[in-house]
């Protein structure tokens, strides 16, 4: 129990530092009168009973005026047998804020960009997930493809926009991946089709994190956060996607892949596009927490990780106790640390845990970051074939080969 306080301390103390040396709270106070979403009040009532979340006894149905996102999900066998999927969803408001141009130009000055600049009509785009204002209290009906049996019913959501339902679904008639789609009344948009993949007990599976494992963020520093967010074109990390590609021909197509992140749930459209250009498809997990605020996004991505981090990585291991885990992650936040205190907790799941030592970026902290004696300690008691920290993703290859002979 000590060494789990010990490296959860150091966890946090790396975050405790990186933020003072890097100024996010300044950025973050500079960023607080931006008039980002907020709670709709068209219906008082409605949005007192909000409170209740899932026991709110009026749900206000979907309108053609609104915004819905349903979210890639994975299907795992529940009591008696039975298939289960925790189904999310989200409501916003279909107009934008006729602030949007004066908010854009507030990014634009926190990046460093000129009014009037070319690169202000991407900021544009992106920002509007996080300008729309979120539908509390709202249930989604969806169905699913080509069964008649398949409706189902989500949410109400809570004050945040989002509903997490766990529901019992049909067996798959022909396929381990069936389309779910939003039964909504026309004129609604967004994202109205999701993804549900049906994951048997036993076999492979993979969490990877994404900022700075997969995809360059920079989550070191407040503004390079906010230009890979709103600004510069999702880029991957080099050699990664080739990686991926080769461990998904290694645990079959049928494995299911979780993408844990600290990123906020605004972000899922921006990240589910990179994920379905770059890798193998796979449940987005994200935070839900500050959804509705640019400054969240900062606080998000570098407080409370570890935390977080473990929180959901529990939540697959009770959904998939028996697969075997491959975890990939990075050495910019805390995932040394969650994994490490994962492999503790359930012994024999986690069969094989590949760190990105992160050098190619300026890094507050880094050298005490990349340190041996940091993932040594994060790794107490965890045996040393079963983690490696890299910087060449094609030194993986032989590891995850190795392991998936097992």
């Amino acid at each position: 129990m000590s060494r789990l306080r010990h490296t959860t301390s150091d966890a946090t103390s790396l975050e405790s530092q990186t933020r003072s040396e890097r100024g996010f709270a300044d950025t973050e106070a500079s960023l607080v009168s931006i008039g980002t979403a907020k709670i709709s009040g068209a219906n008082k009532l409605r949005g007192l009973l909000s409170f209740l979340g899932p026991n709110n006894p009026l749900p206000a149905p979907i309108t053609k005026h609104d915004v819905v996102w349903l979210m890639d999900n994975v299907a795992y066998r529940g009591p008696g047998g039975a298939w289960h999927a925790e189904f999310v969803s989200a409501a916003f408001e279909g107009d934008i804020s006729a602030k949007l141009v004066d908010i854009v130009g507030d990014i634009a000055g926190c990046v460093g960009l000129s009014k009037g600049d070319a690169e202000e009509a991407i900021i544009e785009h992106r920002i509007v997930p996080f300008v729309r204002d979120v539908l509390p209290g709202r249930q989604v009906k969806v169905n699913v493809h080509a069964q008649e049996t398949g409706r189902l019913r989500l949410g109400p959501g809570g004050r945040n926009g989002i509903s997490s339902d766990v529901k019992r679904i049909p067996t798959p008639v022909d396929s381990s991946i069936v389309l779910f789609t939003a039964d909504v009344p026309e004129g609604a948009q967004g994202l109205l089709e999701m993804k549900t993949v049906f994951a048997e007990p036993e076999g492979w599976a993979i969490i990877s994190d994404i900022d700075d494992t997969i995809k360059i963020t920079q989550t070191s520093d407040p503004v390079a956060i906010l230009r890979s967010t709103f600004i510069s074109e999702p880029t991957p990390v080099p050699g990664m996607p080739e990686l991926y590609a080769y461990l998904q021909t290694l645990v079959t197509a049928e494995a299911p892949w979780f993408y844990l992140s600290a990123s906020p749930y605004n972000l899922y459209p921006f990240l589910r596009e990179f994920r379905d250009e770059h890798f193998p498809h796979g449940q987005l997990i994200l935070r839900d927490a500050n959804l509705m605020t640019i400054p969240g996004l900062l606080s998000n991505l570098t407080l409370g990780t570890q935390q977080y981090k473990v929180d959901r990585i529990k939540k697959v291991n009770r959904w998939l106790p028996k697969r075997k885990m491959i975890f990939i992650g990075d050495s910019t936040q805390s995932d040394p640390e969650a994994y490490g205190e994962i492999y503790r907790t359930y012994p024999g799941w986690v069969k094989l845990i590949l760190i990105r030592k992160v050098t190619d970026v300026a890094s507050v902290g880094k050298e005490e970051k990349n340190a041996p004696e940091r993932f040594e300690t994060a790794f107490a008691g965890v045996p040393r074939d079963a983690w490696h920290v890299f910087e060449d993703p094609s030194e993986c290859q032989p590891l995850l080969y190795k392991v998936t002979l097992t």
